[in-house]
């Protein structure tokens, strides 16, 4: 029996309601082997007396061997400074009125084509808006506004945001080149999330859009302990496959007291539609099926119909899961691809189009 054998064990262990385990956040101080006894020592800043207990329980079933006692002792700390929600100004360089996080558990539904397109609304209506992609290992926001360049610095070493389109932009993209593949630990990914509110001038600013990253790790944890958030959206697409790791993430937020604005349900469907031509032939010689009802056409029959290529009601369903509200049903869209392809958001590029109507209806409740 050594050290190493057990520090081993105590990696499978995650502190409760995360999905990190206690070495890497460095709760474990030491663990001393002593003739028949190992002792843990835990240094845990949380108040939170439930989680205390409860951590201490599951190291106690965990570390079980034969002929050994196993002791936990929990050091005293001093208690980690909270964050003030009324004064943001004590994490963040400038004054935000609200910070709204845009999130998912799950990657590819779509959170930071939904992120992008929020902001752009929330500033087509009027409003100061900043987005920062806190996706560090895969930055998109280079792409999906077709920005090549880096931010300035001002002369005390602070960062300047990229402003395009009325919009106040940041993404660790801009900084460390779109094509550059990161290899960092957690401790790094969490400095810098950090770094992207302390260390870069937001200035006035009505709202800041969050674009997570998917899961529940590093930059979830740092926002949760550093900066106080005024809710987040949950994005989510229609099937099982998806809502399971979106739930994980809904219920994050709800474990560290973040208000759930509401679901975004995206990728909601495909719609169709045409017009038919029948002058050659007999109006009742011809029926168009759909969906098991059959429709007789007139000459030039003008049909719309949707397709639910997934499932239907899965974001409903997760809204009434966790009593919040479905904010909007986002279709599958040539339009919304091609505008992050070009680099432009669709809300800039065509403001009627009726998918940018939907980013706009979604914007407008955030006011309310």
């Amino acid at each position: 029996m050594d050290k190493n054998q057990i520090l081993d064990q105590l990696k499978q262990i995650n502190y409760p309601g995360f999905n990190r385990d206690i070495v890497s956040f460095g709760m474990v101080k030491e663990v001393v082997i002593d003739q028949k006894n190992i002792t843990i020592m835990l240094a845990i800043s949380s108040s939170n007396e439930e989680k205390k207990n409860q951590l201490v329980q599951d190291i106690s079933n965990s570390i079980q061997h034969e002929g050994y006692d196993t002791k936990i002792k929990v050091l005293e700390q001093t208690p980690t400074q909270t964050v003030d929600t009324s004064n943001k100004g004590a994490n963040v360089e400038g004054n935000i009125k609200n910070i709204i996080a845009v999130a998912s558990g799950k990657g590819g539904v779509g959170k930071s084509t939904i992120a992008l397109n929020l902001a752009a609304a929330l500033s087509k209506t009027g409003h100061k808006t900043g987005l920062l992609d806190l996706d560090i290992y895969g930055p998109s926001l280079p792409i999906t506004m077709g920005i090549n360049q880096n931010p300035a610095v001002n002369d005390q070493q602070k960062i300047i945001p990229v402003t395009k389109d009325n919009l106040k932009l940041m993404s660790f993209g801009f900084i460390s080149g779109n094509q550059a593949p990161v290899v960092w630990r957690g401790p790094l990914v969490a400095k810098m999330t950090e770094q992207f509110f302390k260390d870069v001038i937001w200035g006035e600013l009505d709202f800041l859009i969050l674009d997570l990253p998917p899961g529940t790790g590093d930059v979830q944890l740092t926002l949760s302990q550093k900066i106080p958030l005024d809710g987040a959206i949950i994005v989510t697409t229609p099937n099982d496959i998806a809502l399971t790791d979106v739930r994980k993430g809904a219920d994050m937020f709800n474990k560290v007291k973040t208000p759930l604005l509401g679901v975004v349900e995206n990728m909601s469907y495909m719609e169709i539609a045409g017009k038919l031509k029948t002058s050659s032939i007999k109006p009742s010689d011809i029926e168009l099926q759909l969906d098991s009802k059959v429709i007789p056409l007139n000459e030039d029959f003008s049909f719309k119909h949707k397709f639910h290529l997934f499932k239907q009601g899965g974001g409903l369903n997760e809204s009434k899961r966790l009593d919040i509200p479905l904010l909007a049903e986002i279709p599958y869209s040539e339009d919304l691809m091609l505008s992050i392809d070009k680099g432009e958001p669709l809300v800039f590029a065509d403001e009627n189009h009726p998918i940018s109507e939907i980013f706009t209806q979604i914007a407008n409740s955030l006011k309310d």
